[in-house]
């Protein structure tokens, strides 16, 4: 993905740098520079990007992967051809500052937790091409990621419901033709439809835009039921509701928001004259 990217963005050569570094074998030293507060992620990336420009690059963190830093910090030191760090120096910092926004943002979620058992964990609404990344992120900002794509566990939503006539035949469908053992999760929208969803032994009750008074019912009901089914809250979560409903007693809490919502960290590149 990289190789592609740095592609993308050369394309048929860095006019600029190669026009002005003729010889192409200037050497230099750079920082990397925080300019707003934030948790940095992304930092092995962005070596990796230099890297694949020339090995002879060296890319030193300051900071740790998941630290916050502030306006001003250095957060890397790199060494190398200069060619190397112009042409890179626009992939690498993207990568960087989209990725620790997402761990920052990710991290303000985790926070509200805090004196919770109920876990933060991410969802499939990402960036097409940029999802292993992403869910890295959020991991980083200290999220647990949920299913990476379509093939690893099985989620039946509303509109799966809807196309088997039911929870119950769409739970007997899918639990025929699946591999064992991945588990079957039901998203459900009503206490009728978790009720549903107990007695077709689903693993896994996703509570999605439910009413906080709602969500306390049917976890009494599925805790009465079944201790051992997990209880997953979703929709619409925001940082100011998202205690509210975790002190629901769910076992963990979905939310795109730290990919979709999230803000770049910025940060700069500062070659040294």
């Amino acid at each position: 993905m990289l190789r592609s990217w740095l592609s993308e963005d050369i394309g048929r050569g860095d006019r600029t740098t190669q026009g002005l570094l003729s010889a192409g074998n200037s050497r230099a030293s750079a920082q990397w520079i925080a300019k707003a507060a934030g948790i940095v992620a992304g930092l092995p990336v962005a070596a990796r990007v230099f890297q694949l420009l020339s090995e002879k690059t060296s890319f030193i963190t300051k900071i740790d992967e998941g630290q916050l830093c502030q306006p001003g910090q250095a957060i890397a030191q790199i060494e190398g051809p200069l060619e190397a760090m112009l042409t890179g120096e626009r992939v690498a910092l993207n990568l960087a500052m989209h990725l620790s926004g997402i761990a920052t943002l990710t991290r303000k979620y985790v926070e509200k937790l805090a004196e919770l058992p109920t876990q933060l964990v991410d969802t499939r609404k990402t960036t097409p091409g940029l999802r292993l990344l992403e869910k890295y992120a959020t991991q980083v900002g200290g999220a647990k990621n949920h299913r990476m794509g379509l093939d690893d566990a099985i989620v039946i939503k509303d509109n799966h419901i809807v196309a088997a006539g039911g929870i119950g035949n769409a739970i007997a469908r899918i639990r025929a033709q699946s591999p064992y053992p991945l588990t079957i999760e039901v998203e459900t929208e009503t206490i009728e439809q978790v009720q549903e969803a107990l007695q077709h032994q689903a693993d896994i009750i996703m509570l999605d835009n439910m009413p906080v008074e709602m969500m306390h019912q049917a976890v009494a009901v599925i805790r009465q039921y079944d201790s051992r089914v997990k209880i997953e809250a979703s929709g619409n979560i925001t940082l100011d509701t998202i205690y509210q409903v975790a002190a629901t007693g769910v076992d963990y809490v979905s939310t795109s928001a730290p990919v979709t919502q999230s803000s770049w960290l910025d940060i700069s590149m500062r070659i040294k004259g």
